[in-house]
């Protein structure tokens, strides 16, 4: 009669059985040039796999020119409420420009740069105003100024202030701060959008509205 063999021996013979087969697999892997390397990461956190260098700004030179433009802009207009004073953009400049009260005189344009740069060019029908001389214009322009519905004051524009300081003149000597304005793109915005331009000095009231 054969003789059984127990559960507890058969199990004690496949675990010696299981434990030579991983020795041996263990010195093969070792032996060979293709065997894997087990102090190496296979498989490396996702934290370490994806991370990215953080973003750096583009340098200001490489902005859009938009953005220039807006920021500086911005800073024009901050610059003219720091004062006390209402900023003005082109858009709505032009649209004061081509108002029916412009021609009734409700709507008064202000040019507060010197004799010469108004006479070289200037928005027609705008008075001429040098902060630095007032005494030669502001008998002229005040009581136009006095009796408008919007008072629109500019010089150069940009980093002029010019426009600001007339305003501030205009303001002293009577015109209501709700009326004035101040446009920060100045006459060199203004010509370089292509819009009507005068040449010499201010005779009479402002002429119709033509493109050059």
């Amino acid at each position: 009669m054969p003789r059984r063999t127990s559960t507890a021996a058969i199990l004690l013979e496949a675990v010696l059985v299981m434990a030579a087969a991983a020795g041996f697999a263990f010195a093969a892997n070792q032996l060979s040039p293709r065997g894997l390397k087990l102090a190496r990461d296979y498989f490396p956190s996702t934290a370490s796999a994806t991370h990215l260098p953080p973003k750096v700004s583009p340098p200001a030179d490489t902005l859009p020119a938009s953005a220039h433009e807006n920021s500086e802009t911005a800073e024009i207009d901050q610059r003219i409420k720091g004062k006390g004073l209402q900023p003005i953009d082109r858009p709505e400049t032009e649209r004061l420009f081509h108002d029916p009260r412009y021609q009734q005189g409700l709507v008064v344009f202000v040019d507060a740069r010197d004799q010469d740069h108004y006479t070289e060019g200037h928005i027609p029908g705008a008075y001429p105003l040098d902060r630095y001389q007032p005494e030669k214009d502001l008998a002229v322009a005040l009581t136009p100024c006095l009796n408008a519905q919007q008072v629109v004051v500019y010089c150069t524009g940009g980093d002029c202030e010019d426009a600001e300081y007339t305003a501030l003149l205009l303001r002293d000597a009577g015109v209501s701060n709700q009326n004035l304005f101040v446009y920060g793109g100045g006459f060199n915005e203004w010509s370089a959008s292509h819009l009507p331009l005068d040449q010499g000095p201010r005779e009479g009231a402002p002429p119709p509205a033509k493109n050059q």
